[in-house]
């Protein structure tokens, strides 16, 4: 299923929105116990939850610190969805249980609060599981033309892995990626790496990539953007994984970094396991 929601303009990942809900009520039933027992703790609650999206972030750049070493800075940039919720999750939850531990008054607003987190995260995970399994979509039955005006259909990419990539030379998320694109078709050999410029002609195209010095392969032009409409891509640029099936197995819709390209790979490699 595709991992994002839109709204307007804005494009949020579902599995923030989710570490965000689960924060949010975990928060809100703590509160409410605190004041039950007119113990306030709600500033305990939202330290835990800044404390715990932190980790989470720290988790993921320690996870995949080679990538990040090449721009240290990009480490606070988390627009390109670089998140370990369940490191994020235990160490805000440790945060509560050592405060609980000293201070009996508040152990059972923290215990609800960790409760009502853990629930919300466990049962949403597991419907996202679930409707990615029922509701996957497949890698659409159709022809473009290449720069060279080479007729190419999509389901030769089925039997490896393949990573379609939906962008525009106007775009500048688009364009900022690329590069970071460019050197995983280079190395990963054993993923077809696929790029549908949408609804440009070949000729602007072709003068970006050679000004770029972006010597790209499975660069194909859905002029109409009919890809893009199959694939229900609603913004640019949008990255779609399959797996050798032709499965959809995640979305990513925004700007990917190479550590979290690095991630998405790693998962669409394994059998079984989705990003």
């Amino acid at each position: 299923m595709d991992q994002t929601i839109s709204m307007g303009p804005l494009t949020f990942s579902v599995v923030l929105l989710l570490g965000l809900l689960a924060a949010a009520l975990g928060v809100g039933a703590g509160a409410w116990a605190g004041r039950q027992r007119q113990v306030d703790v709600e500033p305990l609650l939202f330290r835990a939850a800044v404390i715990g999206f932190v980790a989470a972030r720290l988790g993921f750049v320690i996870e995949f610190h080679d990538a990040y070493l090449q721009a240290p800075l990009s480490i606070i940039d988390i627009r390109d969805g670089g998140w370990m919720p369940v490191a994020g999750f235990a160490v805000a939850a440790i945060f509560l249980v050592g405060i609980a531990v000293r201070r009996r008054v508040m152990r059972i607003p923290l215990a609800l609060s960790v409760g009502t987190a853990a629930l919300v995260w466990v049962m949403g995970a597991a419907a996202l599981a679930s409707l990615s399994q029922a509701g996957g979509r497949e890698l659409p039955a159709l022809t473009l033309d290449d720069l060279d005006g080479r007729s190419v259909a999509l389901s030769t990419f089925r039997g490896k892995p393949t990573v379609v990539n939906l962008w525009a030379t106007w775009c500048p998320p688009c364009r900022r990626e690329m590069p970071v694109l460019r050197a995983a078709q280079a190395v990963r050999t054993d993923v077809n790496f696929v790029f549908l410029d949408q609804g440009e002609s070949g000729e602007k195209v072709r003068r970006f990539l050679a000004a770029q010095q972006l010597p790209l392969a499975n660069v194909l032009l859905d002029i109409n953007g009919k890809a893009g409409e199959e694939m229900t891509a609603r913004a640019l640029p949008t990255t779609l994984f399959f797996d050798a099936h032709g499965r959809l197995t995640a979305a990513r819709v925004g700007e990917l970094s190479p550590a979290t390209l690095t991630q998405r790979l790693a998962a669409l490699s394994s059998p079984g396991v989705a990003p």
